[in-house]
């Protein structure tokens, strides 16, 4: 019997090369598991077939072009949109032998903090399916945490892959910009989209890391890597300088829970060696939320404006092209994506641009510049993931800017196209806790040595309570 809910990706890997299990015997009992517990998570839009891979089966989130099979961006206006390719992420997987188990709900167009904007509803939280599983990528850390697949890829814009892994108490990793290519992933905010993996251990995503990372002629921002992603193996963090941020500590946004927990990983890190400090970012806490709803929504709008009613997806017949372009559009597009479309199309405006967007490109670049000098004086920069454990469906949807809060703590590093990592740090109110590691650009091997030897000394089980 394969315990889904408790078997890493490493461990299914060794299953396979000692052949205990086949892929197939490994599909079979990850697509059984989301049969059995997909109507109450809602973690899949759909599931595939068995394909013959020989490697762990994995979830992928609905915005990664997969050739053969529906990718609708949680979108109405993508409905039915099947590929004639596959995006680079899903041509690597396969290349590795790794089966596909299904697409994973997201907010709509990855727009969003709790999944909620899904076009096909909301996904649930494993650990309470009365709360959210975090955005927009709750559909994969759902999937994750509920034993629905043994590890998953989703993206990251402005957390959307560290937030929803904090939440339901996996491990996420969002990569330095450049590092994974973004060909055939539908797109959001071109300069902050990034995908990345979501597993079980550290361990798992960085296997799955170097699958995806790399050089790839498709995608001219990709970069060849520095250096190999090595699997962590170290207990200790002797030498590593851990930086906390002091303005955080003015944000009363922080729920007792959360802070008490980070405090304690703080205190673990200390006993294995870690030395703690402060650092200044100022910018980043003052700055860094509008900066972002000003650039990704700008961004938006330009890359949403294909979606026309003509060259795919649903169309609204009207008499007129203009009358069908605003229909199509009107039914195919939810009240998120529609908001963030007008904002960054006024933000782009003639009159607007340079009051706008050109500022918040100015003030990103003092942001990259703020992390830049504290990450000269330390080797990884602590943060707690979200500010709250998981909130009840509903609680924040009709306040888009409460939402907007959720993604306080890990939207200053993606404007600085800066690797971050969540570890689970423990529970609050039965529910998981998650710590952020943000780490120098092209830093992910620091990131995963920190981030095992924590999740080595924490010991959190992953298996939510409800559950084991």
């Amino acid at each position: 019997m394969i315990d889904t809910l408790r078997l890493t990706a490493e461990e299914a890997l060794g299953l396979l090369e000692r052949g205990e299990v086949s892929a197939a015997d490994l599909h079979g009992a990850y697509t059984a598991a989301a049969e059995e517990r997909n109507d109450e998570l809602h973690a899949y839009l759909r599931l595939v077939d068995y394909d013959g891979g020989a490697g762990v089966p994995i979830a992928l989130k609905d915005v990664i072009s997969t050739k053969g099979v529906e990718t609708t961006a949680g979108s109405k206006i993508l409905a039915g949109y099947t590929p004639v390719f596959d995006s680079t992420v899903a041509a690597r997987v396969r290349a590795a032998g790794l089966p596909v188990i299904g697409k994973t709900n997201t907010d709509e167009f990855a727009m969003g903090s709790s999944t909620e904007n899904s076009a096909y509803g909301p996904s649930r939280n494993p650990w309470d399916p009365t709360r959210v599983p975090g955005g927009s990528g709750g559909g994969t850390s759902a999937a994750v945490s509920g034993g629905l697949a043994p590890w998953g890829l989703g993206s990251d814009t402005g957390g959307s892959i560290k937030q929803p892994s904090a939440l339901c108490g996996n491990v996420g990793l969002r990569p330095t910009y450049g590092t994974v290519s973004r060909y055939g992933i539908v797109a959001f905010a071109s300069s902050l989209d990034q995908i990345g993996p979501v597993g079980k251990t550290v361990r798992d995503v960085a296997l799955l890391y170097s699958i995806i990372a790399g050089r790839d002629p498709h995608d001219s921002t990709t970069v060849k890597m520095p250096e190999h992603v090595h699997l962590p193996a170290s207990e200790t963090l002797d030498g590593l300088r851990i930086g906390i941020p002091r303005q955080m500590w003015d944000l009363t946004a922080i729920e007792p829970g959360v802070r008490a927990s980070f405090e304690a990983a703080i205190e673990t890190a200390r006993s294995l060696g870690a030395e703690i400090g402060e650092c200044d970012l100022p910018l980043s806490f003052d700055y860094g939320m509008p900066c972002y709803y000003l650039i990704a929504p700008a961004e938006a709008s330009s890359n949403l404006a294909r979606y026309d009613g003509v060259r795919y997806g649903p169309r609204v017949d009207a008499p007129t092209y203009r009358e069908m372009v605003e229909r199509t559009r009107d039914a195919g597009f939810g009240d998120e994506p529609k908001r963030r479309i007008m904002l960054g199309t006024y933000a782009l405006s003639a009159g607007y641009y340079d009051a706008y967007y050109g500022q918040a490109q100015r003030v990103r670049t003092l942001l990259i510049h703020e992390h830049r000098e504290a990450l000269e004086q330390f080797d990884v920069l602590a943060t707690p993931t979200s500010p709250t454990v998981a909130f009840p469906i509903g609680d924040k949807a009709s306040d888009p800017l409460a939402m907007y809060a959720c993604d306080v703590m890990t939207i200053p590093s993606c404007l600085a196209g800066l690797p971050g990592l969540n570890i689970p740090s423990g529970l609050s109110e039965g529910l998981p806790v998650g710590l952020q590691l943000i780490g120098r650009q092209f830093g992910e091997n620091t990131l995963f040595r920190a981030g095992h030897a924590l999740e080595q000394a924490i010991g959190f089980d992953g298996v939510p309570e409800r559950l084991r």
